[in-house]
């Protein structure tokens, strides 16, 4: 009998999806995490996390895992975030499709994920409010060691965004 890992988990990419699933493939691997963002008191606060990302469904697909923070409670007045995001490309698009689950505060969002210049846009489809993730200051190469994640909201009809959070992202 094959077990559910076996079923989920793929050694790498789909060969004849190898070229795009790149642009998030490049993540596979386990990173650290230094979030950063405002508490309900209003001031900065961070925790830390970690990140886990790899290919599944016969590698078509890229699933990262999410831990803020990694283990233990959130430091008081911060929301910790346990979840999940499943990202595949889709040709007809052109882009990305992705979808971010985090069981521990009950969200679901939706995104279309495009590269812009050296960044990864992931604009949301769920409005209230508009949301859009980013990942940027991405170090170059086919295995980048470091980027920043941002998360950005917009009050004005997507004209103009502000920074929500971000989180300092390192590989292990």
């Amino acid at each position: 009998m094959v077990g559910w890992p076996d079923v989920l988990h793929a050694a790498g990419p789909d060969p004849d999806l190898a070229g795009p699933l790149a642009l998030f493939g490049r993540f596979a691997g386990a990173w650290d995490i230094e979030w950063r963002g405002t508490g309900r008191d209003g001031n900065p606060a961070t925790m830390a996390g970690d990140l886990h990302v790899g290919w599944v469904l016969g590698g078509r697909a890229i699933q990262d895992v999410w831990r803020v923070p990694s283990s233990g409670a959130a430091p008081p007045g911060l929301r910790p975030f346990h979840g999940t995001t499943l990202r595949f490309y889709d040709p007809a698009l052109g882009a990305w499709r992705s979808t971010w689950v985090d069981p521990l505060n009950g969200r679901v969002r939706r995104f279309i994920g495009r590269p812009e210049g050296d960044d990864i846009i992931l604009d949301g489809l769920d409005d209230d409010p508009a949301e859009r993730w980013a990942f940027r200051d991405i170090t170059p190469g086919p295995a980048p060691e470091s980027f920043r994640w941002t998360g950005e909201v917009s009050a004005d009809g997507r004209r103009t965004w502000r920074l929500d959070e971000e989180m300092l992202i390192r590989r292990r």
